[in-house]
């Protein structure tokens, strides 16, 4: 594919001073009116060794306000970085609604460099690129505009620029061994780049190659293709906006699965059998923390259920023996305003456990197919996009090792109303009970709709939902301690035998 470009394409000063000018200036406008519109960008810089990138982003960076972007110049990941799945570190990254991220290479790295220096595994390629793909497919569904550009240059001219760098002591560190060594099988890189071209150039992030011999050509293209895409972008963003005033609200049609309705609420634990096994569980969980940091294993829990389903009691007893330095417990509530202008699931990966640590979620991602969904928060079509946007997550945090356990803390209507009343009567509990609490009470049909479809669309083999038995707390506690138990016993064994 890509030894069939065009490398000699060229442009004169004059006409390079001239169109620059122009696209600088119309850049600036579009930059304002993105932000004004609460469109989030990210341009991302990849291609071969030497080909300008840096230089090429000087040039564009000289056309936008600063207050508005943010630039990140990736190069081998840190130590705490490959503790965590390999996206982590860019989804912490991406824009506000409304501001610009430039990459000075960015995800693509692991499936080219890392990839040709052998430190990644072929196996795990189709893993990667998948990765990849959902990643920017969830991001551009959410209104981000991803511009992806590929600079080339030929192997000559990457021998010509490496020998020009080395030749001044201002510019030598800039070239590598591992740059000479791509030089020298230069052939075998282009082929990587090219299968990560051909596999990552989809129709909402496609992959534009800028020919890079002749760098006022390359800067031209470059402002250009930017000031078109953003352009359209915001054309695009009006058009949506006008269709909406258009569109009728409809009924969604109920799932048809009923998970709930199969759970039998009637278990029960005494207090005596209890106190032995949850003893016995904590104890064994203590142990196992040790390990699970030993072999560097993450974890992530999440939990849900109605209110005074006994979320927090079982959070409680979960935490109670585990070292205070491995886990953490992050409440989820309503977003504030920072989260509320990045994609929804942007606050969760910031929080994604490096490995040998716990996560602890009272409360989850899970928000945007239950109360999102009902009360309105988030579009049909969000909620409806977003089961598979969780399973993508979930799969990429499985990928990287992690234990991925979700419990749904299950009791029935008439239980959750004597916990709603206890509470009201003990003074040192009256705070966890409030006005929403009972209104939710009334959609109670409605958020039991949305639980069994959550269900069925997002328990998956290497992130499963347990659905706990829970108007006995006894019989609840015990099974999500015994679950977890079971879940890093097995990770564990599976850990020792690849080791």
């Amino acid at each position: 594919m890509l030894e069939k470009i065009d490398l000699s394409k060229e442009i004169g000063q004059d006409t390079y001073k001239k169109r620059i000018g122009e696209q600088k200036e119309k850049l600036g406008v579009l930059q304002r009116k993105c932000k004004e519109a609460g469109i989030p960008v990210m341009i991302v810089f990849e291609g071969m060794g030497a080909s300008g990138k840096g230089t090429q982003i000087n040039h564009l960076i000289q056309a936008l306000d600063p207050r508005g972007f943010d630039g990140y110049a990736n190069d081998k990941s840190t130590r705490e970085e490959r503790l965590h799945p390999f996206l982590w570190r860019f989804w912490t990254k991406i824009p506000a609604q409304g501001r610009i991220a430039i990459f000075d290479r960015s995800w693509y790295r692991q499936v080219t460099m890392e990839r040709f220096d052998g430190k990644i595994p072929e196996t795990a390629m189709p893993g990667a690129l998948r990765d990849i793909q959902s990643f920017e497919r969830q991001l551009t569904d959410d209104g981000m505009v991803i511009i992806k550009l590929f600079l080339y240059i030929s192997e000559k001219e990457q021998k010509k620029r490496f020998q020009k760098l080395e030749s001044s002591k201002d510019t030598s560190w800039r070239v590598s061994k591992d740059d000479w060594r791509r030089n020298k099988d230069y052939s075998r890189f282009l082929s990587i780049c090219e299968e990560m071209l051909e596999k990552t150039d989809m129709d909402y992030a496609p992959w534009t190659i800028i020919e890079a011999t002749d760098k006022k050509y390359a800067a031209v293209k470059i402002m250009t293709h930017v000031t078109d895409i953003l352009e359209e972008a915001l054309r695009q963003r009006q058009l949506r906006g006008e269709r909406k005033e258009k569109e009728v609200l409809t009924r969604s049609v109920k799932y048809q699965n009923d998970v709930l309705s199969g759970v039998d609420l009637n278990k029960s634990l005494s207090k005596e059998d209890y106190k032995k096994k949850i003893d016995f569980l904590q104890e064994r969980l203590e142990h196992l923390h040790s390990q699970v940091y030993r072999l560097k294993i993450p974890v992530v829990l999440g939990f849900e259920g109605w209110d005074a389903a006994g979320k927090g009691g079982a959070i409680r007893r979960l935490t109670s023996h585990l070292d205070p330095r491995g886990y953490k417990v992050y409440p989820t509530s309503a977003p504030n305003d920072i989260e509320r202008v990045h994609h929804y699931l942007w606050r969760f990966w910031n929080h994604v456990p490096k490995a040998g640590h716990i996560a602890i979620f009272d409360r989850t991602w899970y928000g945007r197919v239950l109360v999102e969904r009902i009360e309105g928060f988030c579009s049909e079509e969000e909620w409806k996009q977003a089961y598979q946007e969780i399973n993508e997550m979930e799969e990429h945090m499985a990928n990287a090792g992690a234990v991925v356990l979700k419990f749904w803390l299950h009791i029935d209507k008439d239980e959750q109303e004597r916990r709603f009343l206890a509470r009201q009567q003990n003074p040192l509990k009256q705070w966890k009970i409030t006005e929403e609490d009972w209104r939710n009470r009334e959609k109670w049909d409605q958020y039991e709709d949305a639980v069994n479809e959550m269900l069925v669309r997002t328990s998956t083999t290497d992130a499963p939902w347990i659905v706990v038995e829970g108007n006995c707390k006894y019989y609840a506690r015990v099974k999500i301690l015994k679950t977890v138990v079971d879940a890093l016993e097995t990770k564990i064994r599976e850990a020792k035998k690849n080791s």
